[in-house]
């Protein structure tokens, strides 16, 4: 009885004990959530967290659920938020926690240990934020986690060996971090580990041999990774896998003929870039329940024989970039087994050694079929007509082959067609009118073929082709006026090396957005239109090898964007007219014509790398490396000097200009020094007169809803000027210091610089407003498009379209044009000195114009550069401003070319240089350099530019080639980098060659 009462003394002692231990608890879960909260940045002005406040018991929180019994905080949930800042210590102190989920927000610093203090913490979701720092070893503490999400960070460092002591584990993504290491053997250690997810990290080494002793597995992702060595045999016996996925590594060896055979839940297999070689086991036939199979840009080789009639769900199927084929006369016949996959979408076989006849039975392939590609084996005879049954294709693209014969008529059925690449095969006969069904094609590639008769006038339905290639064929006849009505046209029209004949439409004025024209070596004749002057995107035009006569029109001064201009090879006359020196020509070829006359001296003239004028005989004068005769000296009239009437008039004219000059000198020092207002250097061309009354009805009294813009040394506004139109105003602060200087400098750099890829401005203003104050405004041309700023990084709530790979390399190669012209082409060299994304400006079409010229150098060979004042400081931009610059060097254009290394690795990643994973010396630079030397491109760039239609092996080494520019920009001694004639030369082939 003693012993009962003693018992249930110590029961209510213990009640009493635990009951205060949990008010005090209580207390310290408020403090830690306000402490968390602390820490924490609320874009929305605390709209998320409003409520955590003392108004309300915090187990009312938004995002806090508390236990019913103890009033314990049990989860946290602040997904997707918006919220920022950093995870407070005190976030261990929350001991009931089970669920704390913080995914898809922009919190950063490092995970602080204390969180393994969270013993009953169950699932820990941190998620698609920017954490730093290594994996705190604590969190092995947390012995109940089953789920460790924190993938999509910029987590550094090796994987706690000590996880393997979490016992309850069933899922840890790791994927998309900085990782190093290998993969910890001590993971085969966690018997109920179901997903493994680790891609995108740098972790090296082999694939543990004991990952094989977890039995409970569906998901293993170890792609793009360093890894290396052959699948370890081991890994055969999880036969629960749903995903095996191992891409972009180091792995080699074959599959063992049983591989098929190990999976039966198997639904996405990824074995694509890595070094794996042999024939693919027959036993992938035996994937029954496969959706993806990807074994490209592998070293596979041999006859495909795998009967796929099985896979019934498999819906993508990529085999490109392997050695596969035999020879065989079946060898295609994997092509009727696939007819049995009536879920196929995509089926890419290029880039293989594949042989024989495509078979009529590729007609009953899976209605479904998407993307269809057979390109670059050794295929022959006919393009089966059955083809046109592939009625949902958008993508068909059989180039590089050998086939022969006409091309099939039945692809107008083809009515979701977009890219159909044909070129580079023996195809005969016409090109089918069936071509004008494919409204929604906007790539035609038949170049290097048979093809003859002429270009069907039907095409003009094609109203969404932006590129057409046909050169290297045998078409005759002349260019119907049809093709020159499709508006759509904006990339490459290319007819060259035909047989065409006639003149030349003059409707090649309605293609506005074109930027490349290639119509050389056919037979035209006839003079060239002047209606070529209304195609003002053209960059490049090639009309050589035909038998134009006439002059250069006069028209074609207006074109600004012109680049490239070859007219060799025709019998063009006259003299070369003037205008061609205020193009931005780096290449102009007029070569073997009959052009008489003197050559200009300036612009593309003054450079003979830039011109060609061989065989052209009546042609004198120009720079001495042309070697041109000189011009006669004319002869004048003696008698004019001799006469004594003539000498008097001479000599009073003379005295008379004389005093006139010195009378107007003495007027300008005079009106200089009264109006000290006036500004100090007026352009070469007369600005519009604007005043300040009428900048002010222009902009609606400088409306807040006309602001587009604010920097540090005004606003921008938006306006409508009446003898202009849409403009673009920036209204000086003059109360800062430095805003007068920015407004001379500006000014003094766009005086006399005209470049398609400039900037224009309209007047600089200065003036008196109404009150009495100094003004001062630049007036530019309004770009529609905004600045690339936005483009590159656009706010949640706005709504444009995406921002592809070609308009990005188009972008980069019209702000390399633009430096070129103000490093090398200018009469005075003109030094940016703050390029950036938001001092690039986008107009309607998308072409790129380099603005903000307020932090602009002037250099002289014989003065050097020009300093407005020397307190200006450090010029440029944090994470823009090159690295010599903050050691006191002098301004220069090669730290112009690392500010656009800098933008065009910006432009790729989708990453600024100050985003918050680039601390303690890993940088922009380091993080693209590390995806080239780890084979792993498409995992650093922008998800954007990773949509495109483009081929992806194609897209990877368009992608790859601007990484290497872009790095070669950004070298740390300045004499290293690139100069920008190199970039822009090396950006143009670039482009040439993806999208040609």
């Amino acid at each position: 009885m003693r012993f009962w009462l003693v018992l249930q003394q110590w029961a209510l002692l213990i009640l009493i004990i635990t009951t205060d231990a949990l008010n005090n608890n209580n207390e310290t879960d408020r403090v830690s959530l306000l402490a968390m909260k602390s820490k924490i940045l609320d874009p929305f002005g605390g709209g998320a967290l409003s409520s955590w406040n003392e108004s309300s018991h915090f187990c009312n929180w938004e995002g806090v659920v508390c236990g019913k019994r103890h009033k314990r905080v049990t989860r946290i949930r602040l997904s997707s938020l918006g919220l920022s800042g950093t995870l407070s210590p005190l976030v261990g102190n929350l001991t009931f926690l089970r669920q704390f989920w913080l995914d898809n927000n922009t919190f950063h610093g490092e995970i602080p240990s204390e969180i393994g203090g969270l013993y009953r913490l169950e699932r820990l979701v941190l998620e698609m934020n920017s954490f730093q720092g290594r994996i705190p070893a604590s969190l092995s503490h947390c012995s109940n986690l089953t789920h460790l999400y924190i993938g999509f960070n910029n987590l550094m460092g090796t994987l706690p060996e000590e996880f393997n002591s979490l016992s309850m584990l069933k899922k840890i993504n790791l994927h998309h971090n900085n990782l190093t290491g290998g993969i910890p053997k001590s993971l085969g250690n966690i018997t109920s580990l179901e997903v493994l997810s680790a891609a995108g990290n740098l972790f090296g080494g082999t694939i543990p041999n004991n990952l094989g002793q977890l039995k409970n597995l569906v998901f293993l992702g170890l792609a793009g990774n360093q890894i290396s060595g052959m699948i370890p045999s081991s890994l055969y016996n999880l036969s629960n896998l749903n995903l095996l996925s191992l891409s972009f590594n180091n792995l080699h060896g074959s599959l063992p003929p049983y591989f098929g055979n190990m999976f039966p839940h198997l639904e996405r297999l990824e074995l694509h870039v890595n070094n794996f070689t042999g024939q693919l086991p027959n036993s992938i036939g035996n994937l029954t329940k496969a959706v993806e199979l990807v074994f490209a840009y592998n070293e596979f080789s041999g006859k495909l024989a795998v009967d796929f009639s099985k896979l019934v769900n498999l819906v993508t199927l990529h085999l490109h970039f392997n050695n596969l084929g035999s020879g065989d006369f079946d060898e295609m016949h994997f092509l009727e087994w696939l007819t049995n996959c009536s879920s196929l979408e995509k089926l890419n076989a290029a880039f293989n050694e594949l042989r024989g006849v495509l078979p009529d039975f590729v007609g009953n392939l899976s209605s479904n079929m998407d993307f269809f590609s057979l390109s670059t084996n050794h295929l022959q005879g006919r393009i089966p007509p059955t083809i046109g049954n592939l009625i949902n294709v958008s993508h068909l693209s059989l180039f590089n082959n050998r086939f022969t014969g006409p091309i099939p008529s039945t692809i107008g059925k083809l009515q979701n067609l977009q890219r159909f690449p044909l070129f580079g095969n023996q195809l005969s006969g016409t090109i089918p009118d069936s071509i004008g069904n494919l409204s929604l094609v906007y790539d035609l590639d038949f170049s290097n073929n048979n093809l003859e008769g002429t270009i069907p006038s039907s095409i003009d339905n094609c109203q969404s082709l932006i590129s057409l290639n046909l050169t290297q064929n045998n078409l005759s006849g002349t260019i119907p006026k049809e093709l020159f009505q499709v508006s759509s046209l904006s990339i490459f029209l290319d007819l060259s090396h035909n047989h065409l004949s006639g003149p030349l439409p003059s409707e090649i004025g309605e293609l506005k957005s074109l930027v490349a024209l290639d119509i050389s070596n056919n037979n035209l004749s006839g003079e060239i239109p002047g209606s070529v002057s209304s195609c003002t995107s053209l960059e490049s035009l090639f009309l050589q090898g035909n038998m134009l006569q006439g002059s250069i029109p006069k028209s074609m001064e207006f074109m600004r964007g012109l680049q490239i201009l070859d007219l060799s090879s025709n019998n063009l006359s006259g003299q070369i007219p003037t205008f061609l020196e205020k193009l931005s020509l780096i290449n102009l070829n007029l070569s073997f014509n009959d052009f008489n006359g003197e050559l200009p001296l300036h612009g593309a003239f003054a450079n003979s790398s830039s011109v060609s004028v061989y065989e052209n005989d009546k042609l004198c004068g120009g720079i001495p490396s042309l070697q041109l005769p000189r011009c006669p000296v004319k002869k004048l009239n003696r008698n004019f000097f001799f006469s004594s009437k003539r000498i008097y008039a001479i000599v009073g004219a003379s005295i008379l200009g004389i005093l006139i000059i010195i009378s107007s000198l003495v007027f300008y020092l005079r009106k200089r020094k009264r109006e000290s207002k006036t500004l100090e250097l007026q352009p070469k061309e007369s600005f519009v007169q604007i005043s300040y009354g009428e900048l002010l009805n222009a902009t609606d009294g400088f409306s807040s809803s006309n602001l587009i813009g604010a920097g540090g040394f005004g606003f921008v506004y938006r306006g409508v000027l009446d003898q202009i139109g849409d403009v673009a105003i920036k209204v000086l602060n003059l109360v800062n210091p430095g805003a007068t200087r920015s407004f001379i400098a500006e000014c003094k750099a766009l005086k006399s610089i005209r470049h398609r890829n400039l900037i224009k401005i309209v007047t600089c203003c200065s003036s008196i407003d109404f009150q009495g104050n100094e003004f001062k405004a630049l007036v530019y041309e309004l770009m529609m498009n905004g600045n690339l700023e936005k483009w590159l990084h656009p706010s949640q709530d706005t709504s444009r379209p995406e921002f592809n790979l070609l308009q990005r390399l188009r972008v980069a190669i019209d702000v390399a044009s633009a430096l070129d012209y103000l490093h090398n082409q200018c009469e005075l060299t003109v030094i940016h000195c703050d390029l950036k994304p938001s001092n690039i400006l986008l107009d309607q079409q998308m072409v790129a114009h380099v603005g903000d010229f307020g932090l602009a150098r002037l250099f002289h060979p014989e003065i050097g550069i020009s300093h407005h004042s020397s307190s200006m400081g450090v010029l440029g931009t944090v994470g823009y401003a090159a690295p010599e610059y903050g050691l006191g060097s002098e301004m220069s254009m090669k730290g112009d070319v690392y500010s656009y290394g800098i933008l065009l690795l910006e432009m790729l990643t989708g990453k600024r240089p100050t985003d918050l994973m680039f601390v303690h010396g890993f940088n922009i630079r380091n993080f693209t350099s590390q995806a080239l030397t780890g084979n792993a491109i498409e995992f650093v760039m922008d998800p954007v530019i990773l949509k495109s239609d483009i081929v992806i092996g194609q897209r990877d080494n368009c992608l790859i080639a601007m990484v290497k520019i872009g790095l070669a920009c950004t070298e740390e001694l300045p004499q290293n980098r690139m100069n920008m004639t190199d970039v822009v030369r090396e950006l143009q082939q670039i482009k040439k060659a993806i999208f040609k």
